[in-house]
């Protein structure tokens, strides 16, 4: 007998199982080598999981204060400080999360309401949209320029109207590993100085940029900075994305707002891991070697698939590096990365699900966020294809 008089009418009836997940069971079921989804094949630091141990067995078990430890913010803006030029008050200012996609989830749920316009650059990360539709908004949508994914101005002005409230931008940018540059924040400030839109920028790769490239917090931008929540993530600095952990930035009266919702959400964040994070970010050079670490794991991967035929696209940031693949087939993206992982054992993610319509780009993202040895076996699969 159903449960229900009525069918269930869906808040997103169009969405379903996420590509992350579908291509890493889909990995495991046919044992291929994950480079998939984002995160990495290694453990973290022996130093931080000690921490952590000491913190669980020091009693430290109950509910830590709602905005989160003290500590753990105080570092949060001094490190904000120190790279990005720009202060935030510990105690009005700065909120520990649990992970940075609920943090970007609450802060659209704190602004938007029912026909309000949100700005997504695509190839967007697949949680904004949805974020906004949950919440009643309607995303409007600017695409990134293909190869390099530039960002035309012109559109994002084109874009904006009487009901557009928030922008979301994202540098280093997944799924593209393209970063943003000073100019184009410059650019996004101006365009925004006399309006009442809301940033929500999504950093959780601020300290894995390459080839001398310079991360763009919009931090650094006081004209952004006093419009945006910046989110970021501490699984992706240091190597635990399982801990489901990160922070968010933003002006006290967004703050205040922010942790409206945050309270009667999550309320709080896992306490021994932040006393454990507080203390490791004492080591200043475990963030600031992170992007040597993972350029090195990028330049690994490309010189191991030169002899393939398969194209790089520019990885400035992130750890993903996008291959085209043109001269292997003329399957949608799709369909090969489905083949790839059933018959030759490698698992990628076909980037065409980043967009409302996918493209004609013949383009999959893989992550090298993973062992040398993982990195070579993958490559090596790829020179046979």
């Amino acid at each position: 007998m159903p449960a229900f008089s009525r069918p269930i009418v869906s808040k997103l009836p169009c969405v379903g199982t996420t590509i992350f997940t579908v291509m890493s069971r889909l990995a495991a079921e046919h044992d291929a080598i994950n480079l998939s989804q984002g995160f990495p094949d290694f453990d973290c630091a022996p130093e931080l999981r000690a921490l952590l141990v000491k913190y669980l067995n020091s009693g430290l078990n109950q509910y830590p204060p709602m905005a989160g430890i003290a500590a753990l913010r105080e570092a949060v803006a001094a490190k904000t400080q120190a790279l990005y030029g720009a202060q935030y008050d510990p105690d009005q200012e700065v909120t520990i999360v649990p992970g940075a996609t609920y943090g970007i989830f609450t802060a659209i749920a704190t602004l938007i309401r029912p026909g309000d316009e949100v700005i997504l650059f695509e190839p967007a990360y697949d949680s904004y949209a949805p974020s906004v539709e949950v919440n009643g908004g309607r995303p409007v949508y600017v695409q990134l320029k293909f190869p390099d994914y530039s960002i035309d101005w012109q559109e994002v002005q084109n874009a904006i109207t009487p009901k557009t409230r928030m922008i979301v931008v994202n540098t280093p940018n997944n799924p593209t590993a393209s970063v943003f540059s000073a100019e184009d924040l410059r650019m996004l400030e101006g365009m925004l100085k006399r309006t009442d839109i809301v940033v929500v920028s999504d950093e959780v790769y601020e300290h894995i940029v390459f080839d001398g490239h310079r991360h763009q917090s919009v931090a650094r931008f006081p004209g952004l900075a006093e419009r945006s929540f910046v989110v970021s993530s501490f699984g992706k600095t240091y190597h635990v994305t399982g801990w489901k952990t990160g922070y968010v930035l933003a002006p006290r009266d967004l703050t205040a707002e922010f942790r409206k919702v945050h309270q009667f959400n999550a309320f709080v964040t896992n306490g021994p891991v932040q006393y454990a994070l507080a203390e490791y970010m004492k080591d200043r050079d475990a963030y600031l070697s992170l992007a040597a670490f993972y350029q090195k794991k990028r330049d690994f991967f490309l010189e191991g698939i030169q002899a393939s035929r398969f194209r790089p696209l520019p990885s400035r940031g992130t750890f993903f590096q996008n291959l085209r693949y043109d001269a292997v087939s003329d399957e949608k993206d799709t369909d090969l990365a489905i083949r790839l992982t059933r018959e030759y054992g490698v698992a990628s993610i076909p980037v065409s699900v980043f967009y409302r319509e996918p493209p004609a780009h013949k383009v999959l993202r893989f992550c090298f966020a993973k062992s040398e040895d993982t990195l070579a076996r993958g490559a090596e699969i790829l020179c046979r294809i």
